[in-house]
């Protein structure tokens, strides 16, 4: 079957949805994952953006050995020297290029005529081949250009180098009639077309990012780009996902597959889902925690007896595993190490003797420990930010008929412990009056987010925030079966992200890219 290649951009178009902002190190664990997942290309970000951002794409760029590594830039000289500088290192570098080319984008935002457009792209594209030989061109917003126009600008980016060329549905506007039929044209009009890749680029606004993605594949498209989970700016991405699994549940339909480790899929996204802060709904296609739930008794009955009445894609075919073993505080480690292999964690002794320990404690405060507390158990990483407050412990005091109040004491890097107490509106924002008062920070709460990892009364509580201090903001995670503790350490970790922030470059505002 023909071979789709799959273009990840969760670490440049998925960045760019609102309260998500990823450091170096968690870029690089994403990278790491996608690499085992089997994406062909990883756009790392848009290095021109920030020094900071640079940076970071060139710490994916000498991680990952198995993709290539792409960084974004606008058809400007200083913006594909920053990318020829961040993918230095690279072992398959490319250079995505973009500019504008629908008529409201040329009249009200690029105030350029067609020929203007035309050439500045190609002067661009030239100017780029002296650092790369792999070079994708965006024809921004291609989904509200005119057919004749985009032929001609795909005509110009194939003569003056480019390997690949994406057709950009931008604001998601296109149905996959519509959208199919510009790759159908292309394929038919523009010479040369058939030494290059055609490429479908599409945001969900409308909810068919997926259902256009698909209809290029059957119309010529060569590769397919969207983000894990299919987060992203406004509405989102096409969700790379949902892809994958169509194809390989459809093969009969599309004739097409990817080379993707499905199995890879359910671990991927988690990660995606954690280190964002994004939460994936559970009703979302593939990967969402009812995706493989069945509650209805017709279905329940049909599931027994032959588990394809009602199910078309099986767990195990995206590296989830129906559990059997039920754990609790009086498992024993060898259960445990049973456990974590089924779960698909390899870990050596000493990790499989830290993380029993951590599960003891946690199987103290819960009568049964689900496979999702586990899992977020394992996953939960330090990250890189030094900790300049540390929590040591958390008091707090709340009655309907009284003010809610908090005691909290924390420990700064210097050692130096420190204990204050504060009221509030309701306990949450008792505990956040106080943990002011102790730092001495001024911040603004922008988000506020609390998901249950795990089912019962006794569920872990991960909580998610985003604090903003003049222009910088960062987020903090906390994980807990207190929700309250969990919220005091989301804070905390978020200020913590803050002061780490202020030593370095200030980041410039995330732009609105493709």
């Amino acid at each position: 079957m023909r071979k789709i290649y799959i273009f990840d951009t969760t670490l440049r178009d998925g960045e760019q949805s609102p309260g998500v902002n990823l450091n170096t190190k968690e870029k690089v664990e994403i990278a790491y994952q996608l690499e085992k997942l089997g994406v062909d290309r990883i756009e790392a970000g848009f290095p021109a953006a920030s020094p900071g951002d640079l940076a970071a794409v060139n710490a994916v760029a000498r991680a990952v050995k198995n993709a290539s590594v792409i960084g974004l830039a606008r058809s400007r000289e200083q913006d594909i020297d920053a990318v020829a500088e961040a993918l230095k290192g690279a072992q398959d570098p490319c250079l995505h290029l973009f500019l504008a080319t629908s008529p409201i984008h040329r009249k009200h935002k690029l105030r350029m005529e067609k020929d203007q457009v035309l050439e500045t792209a190609e002067r661009a594209i030239r100017y780029a081949k002296q650092y790369f030989s792999k070079i994708e061109f965006s024809p921004e917003d291609a989904g509200r250009t005119e057919l004749d126009f985009l032929c001609q600008v795909t005509d110009m980016a194939i003569r003056a180098g480019a390997t690949v060329v994406n057709i950009p549905d931008t604001v998601g506007y296109m149905n996959p009639s519509e959208y199919g039929h510009i790759f159908k044209t292309l394929k038919e009009q523009v010479p040369g077309i058939e030494k290059i890749q055609l490429s479908a680029h599409c945001h969900d606004d409308l909810g068919m990012a997926t259902a256009n993605a698909l209809a290029a594949i059957l119309n010529g498209a060569d590769q397919i780009e969207g983000t894990i989970n299919g987060i992203g700016e406004r509405a989102g991405n096409t969700a790379l996902e949902e892809i994958a699994m169509a194809l390989a549940t459809r093969a009969d339909y599309f004739g097409a597959t990817t080379t993707l480790n499905l199995k890879e899929i359910a671990k991927t996204s988690r990660l995606v889902s954690k280190l964002t802060g994004m939460v994936v709904p559970g009703n979302k296609a593939i990967v969402g925690a009812n995706a493989f739930a069945h509650e209805s008794g017709i279905h329940q009955d049909g599931m027994l007896k032959e588990k394809t009445t009602y199910e078309i894609i099986s767990p195990d075919s995206i590296g989830l595993r129906d559990s059997k073993l039920v754990l609790g505080k009086h498992s024993g480690r060898a259960a445990f190490r049973e456990k974590l292999i089924d779960l698909g964690y390899e870990l050596d002794d000493e990790a499989v003797n830290t993380a029993f320990a951590k599960f003891k404690d946690l199987a103290d405060k819960k009568k049964n420990v689900m496979d999702e507390d586990i899992r977020a158990m394992l996953e939960e990483k330090l990250t890189d930010t030094p900790e300049v407050y540390s929590l040591e412990t958390i008091q707090v005091s709340y009655g309907n008929k009284s003010v809610p109040s908090a005691t909290i004491r924390v420990r700064t890097a210097e050692g130096e412990v420190k204990e204050q107490s504060a009221e509030g509106n309701g306990s949450v924002d008792a505990i956040y009056n106080a943990i002011d008062a102790l730092t001495t920070e001024t911040v603004e709460l922008e988000d506020y987010s609390i998901k249950s990892v795990s089912h019962g009364k006794d569920a872990l509580g991960e909580v998610h925030v985003v604090l903003k201090q003049d222009e910088v903001s960062a987020q903090g995670r906390g994980l807990s079966t207190d929700i309250l503790e969990a919220s005091a350490r989301a804070y905390i970790d978020a200020l913590n992200r803050l002061v780490e922030k202020r030593k370095s470059p200030v980041r410039r505002d995330k732009m609105s890219l493709i």
